[in-house]
């Protein structure tokens, strides 16, 4: 109980409206704290022609079996957490670590941003996106950087690659390129997603060519620099 799958969590959610939903925009997509820090700040906009309420929250962001998951929080608060936003009308989050204890290693949460429907204008038959932003927030001591090891496997005309992350921070990992023995296997461009310290992430990879089980090149883009690296094939 209390958690939430982030992949059941979807960036719009289907409702009746008889009007194009609200056009939310939030800045920066990311916020990483270095100790001390505990506050942050996000600005939301509305860039639509009516007035949109907003909700925010924040959940606490782990990873299970190469999964995100989210669960309640109360080391971190948001205000305000419920606003309302006339057109063109903008409003700054504040962001606060409320817990007494230091932060060990490094501690990762989503504040989730949600235009919340107006049932004033709900009516049957239209359908419409309410938007929502999920924006990573990273609380980190000073501490051993992130320390990967990879795995891939071929799948059904696809590679699951499983980033394993012994070290204490998160890698965030963009500009995915797989190969092996000189020939492209699959490309995936933008955001790949993050490992968070201590656990492990998987990603399923459409494959230009499944070839046989290998190790597989990995080279992609990190806050840290570039990637490159080896991935064994699961299971070794």
């Amino acid at each position: 109980r209390g958690r939430i799958w982030l992949s059941g969590l979807a960036l719009g959610a289907a409702l009746a409206a008889d009007a194009a939903a609200a056009s939310l925009r939030v800045a920066p997509v990311l916020l990483q704290l270095e100790a001390p820090q505990q506050t942050a700040s996000l600005s939301v906009w509305n860039d639509g022609p009516d007035p949109v309420d907003v909700q925010v929250r924040v959940l606490r962001w782990r990873q299970a079996n190469g999964e995100d998951v989210l669960e309640p929080t109360a080391d971190v608060v948001v205000s305000p957490p419920i606003s309302t936003l006339t057109p063109g009308a903008e409003n700054v989050i504040r962001v606060v670590r409320v817990a007494g204890a230091p932060v060990a290693g490094e501690e990762a949460y989503r504040v989730l941003v949600d235009e919340l429907p107006d049932p004033a204008r709900m009516r049957a038959g239209a359908v419409t996106l309410v938007v929502r932003h999920s924006i990573p927030v990273f609380f980190a001591a000073a501490g051993a950087p992130a320390s990967v090891v990879w795995r891939a496997s071929h799948e059904d005309g696809a590679i699951r690659l499983t980033a394993e992350n012994a070290g204490a921070r998160h890698l965030r990992i963009a500009n995915l390129k797989l190969a092996a023995g000189g020939r492209a296997l699959a490309v995936k461009d933008g955001l790949v997603g993050y490992v968070l310290g201590g656990a492990s992430a998987s990603w399923t990879i459409p494959s230009r060519d499944g070839g046989a089980p290998g190790p597989v090149n990995v080279t992609a883009d990190s806050e840290t620099g570039r990637i490159d690296a080896i991935a064994a094939p699961s299971g070794r």
